[in-house]
């Protein structure tokens, strides 16, 4: 339900707007991003608030496509409703909605996207939670190539912006150690049409495939591979939406790598990955800890840190300017670290292998920070 108040904020309730996947072949993204953030918000709000206020979040579905995504956006700016858009999922949603939202002044945070223009601190209203892809395809080409002797790479990648900044930082990572990749093949957004490109890069005979994607089509790359008995090294990023994938895949996904910009979601010995778990289990009682929830969980923390920074009188300038000055937060074990130069608060990426039964793994002999 809508507040009616000015750029959301009454005496005794604050509003979030999400503008994300919640349908189409992207939508486990944005829904684990929703549930994770209800978790932190439902957390505090089991605890009073922050400064007397509960905290809500409405979440609208873009489907994954820019221009339903820019016209929701529009839409939040214009209705005023709102203090802030929080937990965006995608390279070319935000491409497409971050200009809107900074014109604004309409605070951006936590979008789930590793893409480089987000990082640029002096848009003034984007903080990000997570590692850039490039970080991750450095940390895959690092494992692959540097650890593992692999010596031909190909590429699957969505064709948009998206895949391109995957395309960018595979290319630098292998350029740095004299190589270039073997093969590339991509699908178009929102489609399962990878046979073209498996074909292509079947062709070319690589040790390993790097996956730059969404989890339906990645899967179905996957499978058909496995179909073929063409069984290199998949890796995937992040975006990818380790949980969903796992699913998708079945017994087709052992050994399938994973990079993860969040820490691991079963490590309780971390107090605040605990705390995730409770609070996980109070609003959803039977989901699962997975990499994507935790970020949400994180991105709402983030979120909470700046309204608590903000105090009683709050604004949406207030907000913004306690979001510009945060500089270290501690959850408990995750730390985030912000600056005048830096709107990134994590930067640490590892890789997970997906085990014979579903589940996730640390691949301990990889990983960068």
């Amino acid at each position: 339900m809508l507040t009616s108040a000015e750029e959301g904020v009454t005496s005794t309730s604050v509003a979030f707007a999400q503008v994300a996947a919640l349908e189409g072949p992207a939508a486990a993204l944005g829904q684990g991003m929703r549930l994770g953030m209800q978790a932190a918000f439902e957390e505090a709000n089991a605890a009073g608030g922050v400064h007397g206020r509960t905290i809500t979040l409405d979440s609208m579905n873009d489907n994954y496509e820019p221009d339903r995504s820019v016209a929701l956006v529009k839409s939040v700016v214009a209705d005023n409703n709102h203090l802030g858009l929080i937990g965006a999922v995608g390279t070319p949603t935000a491409s497409a909605t971050q200009p809107i939202a900074t014109e604004a002044n309409m605070p951006f945070v936590g979008p789930f996207t590793g893409a480089g223009f987000l990082r640029d601190a002096s848009l003034g209203n984007v903080f990000n939670v997570r590692a850039t892809y490039f970080a991750e395809t450095e940390a895959w080409i690092e494992y692959l190539v540097d650890q593992q002797g692999m010596k031909s790479i190909a590429l699957l990648y969505q064709d948009d912006g998206f895949g391109r900044v995957g395309l960018a930082g595979v290319t630098a990572a292998l350029e740095r150690r004299g190589m270039t990749l073997v093969a590339e093949g991509t699908y178009t957004r929102n489609t399962t049409a990878v046979k073209k490109a498996l074909l292509t890069i079947k062709k070319a005979k690589p040790d390993a495939v790097v996956m730059v994607g969404a989890y339906k089509p990645v899967a179905e790359f996957i499978k058909l591979s496995r179909r073929l008995k063409f069984n290199p090294t998949f890796v995937n990023i992040s975006f990818v939406g380790s949980d969903a994938l796992a699913q998708e895949l079945g017994e087709a996904g052992e050994d399938v790598i994973i990079s993860q910009v969040v820490p691991f979601p079963w490590d309780t010995d971390v107090p605040a990955v605990a705390q995730y778990q409770a609070a996980l289990k109070t609003v959803a009682p039977d989901a699962n800890p997975g990499f994507v929830t935790l970020e949400g969980y994180l991105t709402g923390r983030l979120a909470l840190a700046a309204l608590d920074a903000a105090g009683a009188d709050l604004t949406r300038q207030s907000y913004l300017e306690a979001l510009g000055g945060l500089q270290t937060l501690d959850f408990g074990g995750v730390t985030m670290t912000f600056g005048p130069d830096d709107n990134q608060g994590m930067d640490s990426v590892f890789l997970t292998r997906i085990t014979k039964d579903g589940g996730f793994e640390q691949v301990t002999s990889g990983g960068a920070s």
